[in-house]
């Protein structure tokens, strides 16, 4: 019988640990009792996997596992046997699976995870700023003016003085008060750097560790975000997790698509975390303000850590619950993609139960969701059915799993994910306060993983199935083009069709929510068992333009916008602006209002009437941005610019990008009437004939002289 607990949660079932560090021979478990910490040793046997017994490094010992594929254990008397043995086999390309981190191979092979029996205000959390004279650490001018820090026990402190007194008072506040985590807001990107090369300069050890050691930082690597991957520098505190919100608002981000900037401030503001009386200074008048006036300096600083506060419980929770589960430490978590999560529970598993882990399958092409366009323009009066999580409603419906798990515990994980999901949703409904963020904090963990095992399915994983990623994805084709034609047997009328949902009007005489609802009821009802579908939302209108790129209207006139053909993060603001104004004439019919809104933006950018905050661009700088040669424009104002952030650029009219600080009245206003005109053809299927005449093209524009402007950016 599969023991569920012990798959999702590992087979040791110890409570409060805060942290491990595993060394040379053992590892130190930190326990939290209450407001106490303390130490447990441990033996800890480093390990590595390979496919043939004569593949055994020298240093290790061999135990030959059940099953095909990784089926020889090599295990090493000490942390260094392995890292050699790893390096050789690195060096002579022999396959093997191992882990570099010692923490983690301690926690998969023991069973133990982090936090186990604690909820997220349990943890100790610290966050720390620092005001600066400038972004430059290394100049003889340059310092640190204050550090601020409070933490979630109410304790709060501004650090001020001679700047290695500072360094030293912050060293000795974290050894006093003992925190489990370390927070910051671009923190790995400039505080903690900036604190260590002051530190240096002075000759302070910053000995954050819970054993006395100082900070260290690490190889570099990538942190998944959405569809790219932003690289960092990841610190070491011995015995505490340090987390970077910054990284941590972006990931959370992606699934909320609110925020247009990531700083602390825009953050907090998006997500209504700031304070009533929030302090604003300009990055480059804080080293002026606080000779003259310290206390509002001081006020900004504390204002900043208790964001940082807020902003960590807001982003950081489901990651944090993830920790209870995932055979890794909470930073490390913070920072890695749910394919690896799962991959790591099933591994930990498999060697639980003496078994083989398999080799993955080599990549290969799988079909994706169905999607189609079946009306464009403006329609009236819209429904939307949703399958509740469609692919792992199949993969349970039709037991779809990788066909290398041979122990079955995949789809038994999935279901009962699915499962403390649904009860943690409905304890979220009847909760308050605290225990209503713990609950929220954890169906969103289960969330995150549920959402991620079609995924693992067809990534290079070790369990991965292309096969099976295939059949979700076919299966799943079946059931939305079933749902389109249950809808218009019945007399509804189809808009479009996306991969799990599908937009619609419903007949004649279905006018209320009421009976929408019930209309969806009768549609699902005709789907197989297991497949559940739901009134997703209602709507006064929609404008459909393209496949994946429409504008809803709520009956309370909100608008939603959907993909890029209607709103890109990496558009002018003055052409979200029209989009957004035109899509109100459109609803009334307003022809005229139309016509005027496109002329008046027409006048002003020719007459230079446009200021350029209403023109600039946010762009994102990428690797890619310093070596592709069609991109010398980009890397000429991003020089200085740490991969991952962000530029606000302009068009100028010498034909350079000009950065918005430097605008000098230097606009290329031929390129902003030609972009108005392609902002006004994404409206174009809503308009039909009559755009031509509502949207005249201006004058010849530099793409027509064949001067193509490439894309700068990713």
């Amino acid at each position: 019988m599969v023991d569920i607990q012990t798959i999702l949660f590992g087979a040791d079932p110890t409570e409060g640990i805060v942290a491990v560090e595993a060394g040379e021979r053992e590892a130190i478990v930190y326990i939290r009792k209450g407001s106490r910490v303390y130490q447990k040793r441990e033996l800890f046997t480093p390990w590595m996997l390979v496919l043939r017994s004569e593949d055994t490094p020298s240093e290790g010992s061999v135990t030959e596992l059940n099953g095909q594929g990784y089926r020889f254990l090599v295990t090493f008397p000490t942390w260094s046997s392995f890292t050699a043995a790893h390096n050789t086999l690195r060096a002579k390309g022999i396959d093997h699976l191992s882990y570099p981190v010692a923490e983690k191979q301690f926690l998969l092979m023991s069973g133990k995870t982090l936090f186990k029996g604690l909820t997220f205000d349990d943890v100790h959390r610290m966050q720390i700023d620092i005001e600066t004279t400038s972004l430059s650490s290394g100049g003889e001018s340059d310092r640190i003016l204050l550090i601020a820090i409070s933490d979630n026990r109410g304790y709060e402190q501004i650090l001020e003085g001679e700047e290695p007194e500072m360094l030293s008072s912050l060293v000795s506040v974290i050894r006093e008060r003992d925190p489990d985590v370390l927070e910051g807001h671009n923190f790995f990107g400039f505080d903690l750097p900036f604190i260590a090369a002051r530190a240096k300069r002075h000759g302070i050890s910053l000995a954050f560790g819970r054993d006395g050691s100082e900070l260290t930082f690490g190889t570099r690597r990538n942190c998944p975000i959405g569809g790219y991957s932003k690289p960092f520098i990841p610190p070491h505190v011995h015995g505490r997790h340090v987390i970077d919100t910054l990284l941590a608002v972006q990931r959370f981000d992606v699934a909320q698509g609110r925020l247009e900037r990531y700083g602390l401030k825009d953050s907090a503001q998006a997500f209504g975390l700031s304070e009533p009386d929030r302090v604003l200074i300009a990055g480059d008048e804080i080293a002026e303000l606080w000779k003259c006036d310290s206390e509002t300096v001081k006020r900004y600083a504390f204002q900043d850590v208790r964001e940082t506060q807020k902003l960590a419980a807001l982003v950081c929770q489901s990651e944090f619950y993830l920790t209870q589960m995932v055979p890794d430490t909470y930073q490390s978590v913070a920072s890695t993609g749910t394919g690896e999560k799962i991959n790591s529970i099933l591994i930990r598993e498999y060697l639980r139960q003496g078994h083989a882990i398999p080799t993955s399958q080599p990549p290969r092409s799988v079909p994706g969701g169905y999607t189609e366009l079946r009306i464009s323009g403006v329609v009236r009066k819209v429904v939307k059915c949703d399958v509740e999580s469609l692919y792992p409603s199949l993969m349970l419906s039709q037991r779809i799993k990788p066909s290398s798990d041979v122990l079955d515990i995949f789809l038994p994980a999935l279901a009962e994910l699915t499962r403390r999901r649904v009860e943690a949703k409905r304890r979220v409904k009847q909760s308050n306060g605290t225990e209503k963020a713990y609950w929220d904090g954890l169906q969103s963990s289960f969330k995150i993983l549920i959402n991620s095992f079609y995924g693992y399915l067809g990534a290079p994983f070790n369990f991965n199935d292309y096969d099976a990623a295939e059949r979700v994805t076919t299966s799943g084709q079946e059931i939305v083009r079933r749902i389109a034609s249950a809808i218009e047997n019945k007399g509804g009328r189809v808009i479009e069709i996306d991969t799990d949902g599908v937009y619609f009007q419903c007949p004649a005489g279905v006018d209320t929510e009421e009976a929408e609802m019930a209309f969806v009821e009768e549609i699902g009802n005709t789907l197989p068992a297991g497949i559940n579908l739901v009134h997703d939302g209602r709507y006064a209108a929609m404008i459909s333009l393209k496949i994946k790129n429409y504008i809803l209207v709520g009956y309370d006139g909100r608008k939603v916008f959907r993909g890029a053909a209607v709103r890109s993060r990496a558009d002018e603001p003055f052409g979200r602006k029209f989009i957004s104004d035109a899509v109100d004439f459109l609803l009334t019919d307003d022809k005229q209002g139309i016509r005027k809104l496109y002329r008046n933006l027409m006048r002003r950018i020719e007459n230079g009437e446009m200021p350029v905050a209403e023109f600039a661009r946010r762009e994102r700088v990428t690797e890619k941005t310093f070596r592709s040669s069609q991109k010398k424009r980009a890397a000429e104002v991003a020089k200085g610019v740490p991969v991952g952030d962000y530029i606000t650029v302009y068009e100028k009219n010498n034909g350079q990008l000009g950065l918005i600080e430097e605008y000098a009245g230097d606009e290329d206003r031929a390129y902003l009437l030609d972009k108005l005109y392609k902002f006004a053809c994404r409206l174009r299927e809503a308009f039909g004939d009559e755009f031509d005449s509502l949207f005249p093209r201006p004058g010849r524009s530099k793409q027509d002289q064949g001067q193509i402007k490439l894309d700068l950016f990713d």
